[in-house]
């Protein structure tokens, strides 16, 4: 597998990658009119039909990486005959990635159908029935579709895999495999993820023939953008202190670890006079449509999600992302974060720890390279209101030395 990681440093256009001007166009009129750096690099080898990986960190702009190639080479459809095939570990990521790629899909005269549970069947199988190009699946229900006879694989060419991390820690990966056997053999397979070892490795060396893999950033460096705080807090005065920060916020993104926990919460912040909405697995996708819907469009300042309804989570422009139930691992913790600080930008990452958590959180810090202190504070606090400019004391760093001082740890004040 040829390997190349990108240095950010390349200045180019959509059309020197070989994008039709039809496609640079369309991109143009919404505002985008520069590749990201997993676009740049991906964007020629897929046009050239060769096999690609994609090591990126989420809103690196991995959807326009696959997807502009994949609509550029397409070709009509059959009834019930997909050309290309895109997998992703969400009904929300599902519908993001065809809220993108629909208007580009669209110019061409190709149609496209997201399909996923929790939302009724016959509207996928008409549209499927009707011949559309681009099916974009969790897997579960492509498999429940195949199985009753509503969609085949045969005239598939094209296969993305998103997010094959996500999938591989939801438990996925098997329902994958059961997938790409009914892919034909002569196909092209793009992989996209935030890591490309353990199990993702084995599913690229399975299916995928002597596939080129980029990589825009080193994995252990993805948060470079991010200024961390961490806040000792009283369980009582919790919530009220999570009221105070949220309300600094465009928007914030809170996490906690249960989906009772993220009703809980919710109801407590709304009366606190936050307007917060959940985001879990055991609401109608109706529900979390319109959470979404809202926090995105900014009238939902706070949204409230467990760590799975959040996998996979496009959402520009999250100002702060609250880590109210401290995260079970460094990995959770990267993940989580990363909601914030997008595609370069910078961002905010507060996790609330109770008296009890503190030498669990100071493992995670160690883990995950951070020597952040974490500090006493009340809902009182004058501090809660702007706490990106606001620095701790270094002095009360939990590991001696600056060798733990990662990239976005606290070492300047913003003005």
């Amino acid at each position: 597998m040829t390997s190349t990681t990108h240095d950010l440093t390349h200045d180019t256009s959509f059309a020197a990658l070989g994008v039709d001007e039809e496609l640079v166009e369309l991109l143009s009129h919404d505002g985008i009119v520069a590749p990201f750096p997993i676009q740049e690099m991906t964007i020629p080898d897929v046009l050239a039909g060769r096999d690609v990986c994609g090591r990126a960190k989420t809103g690196s702009g991995k959807t326009l990486a696959f997807g502009l190639p994949i609509i550029q080479r397409l070709t009509p459809a059959r009834p019930k005959r997909p050309r290309a095939l895109v997998l992703v570990p969400t009904r929300e990521l599902a519908n993001q990635v065809a809220g993108v790629l629909h208007p580009l899909a669209k110019s061409g005269g190709f149609s496209l159908v997201a399909v996923y549970g929790g939302v009724s069947m016959k509207r996928q199988i008409d549209r499927l029935d009707k011949g559309s190009e681009i099916v974009i699946a969790t897997p579960g229900r492509l498999i429940d579709l195949m199985d009753r006879k509503k969609v085949r694989l045969d005239d598939v060419s094209m296969v993305s895999i998103d997010e094959a991390d996500q999938m591989a820690d939801m438990g996925f990966l098997p329902q994958v495999r059961r997938i790409m056997r009914e892919v034909p053999v002569a196909h092209q397979t793009m992989l996209f993820s935030a890591t490309l070892d353990g199990q993702v490795g084995a599913l690229i060396r399975e299916y995928m023939d002597d596939p080129v893999e980029h990589a825009v950033d080193d994995p252990t460096e993805r948060i470079e953008t991010m200024e961390h705080r961490f806040l000792k807090v009283h369980h009582m005065d919790k919530v009220k202190i999570a009221a105070a920060i949220t309300a600094s916020a465009g928007r914030t993104l809170v996490f906690v670890r249960t989906r009772f926990a993220c009703d809980r919460v919710a109801r407590d912040l709304r009366d606190h006079g936050v307007e917060a909405k959940a985001i879990h697995g055991d609401l109608h996708q109706s529900k979390r449509e319109k959470a979404l819907a809202g926090f995105s469009a900014g009238t939902t300042p706070v949204l409230v999600a467990t760590n799975v309804a959040a996998r996979g989570l496009h959402i520009d422009n999250v100002d702060i992302v609250l880590h109210y139930d401290p995260p079970e691992d460094p990995k959770t913790y990267l993940h989580r974060s990363g909601r914030t600080a997008r595609a370069g930008e910078s961002g905010l990452v507060v996790t609330l720890v109770e008296w009890d958590q503190v030498n669990e959180v100071i493992a995670i810090q160690r883990r995950a390279g951070l020597n952040v202190p974490i500090v006493k504070m009340f809902s009182n606090d004058e501090r809660l209101a702007d706490l990106t400019s606001w620095e701790p004391p270094p002095d009360m760093a939990p590991f001696d030395g600056d060798a733990r001082r990662r990239p976005g740890s606290p070492r300047r004040r913003r003005r």
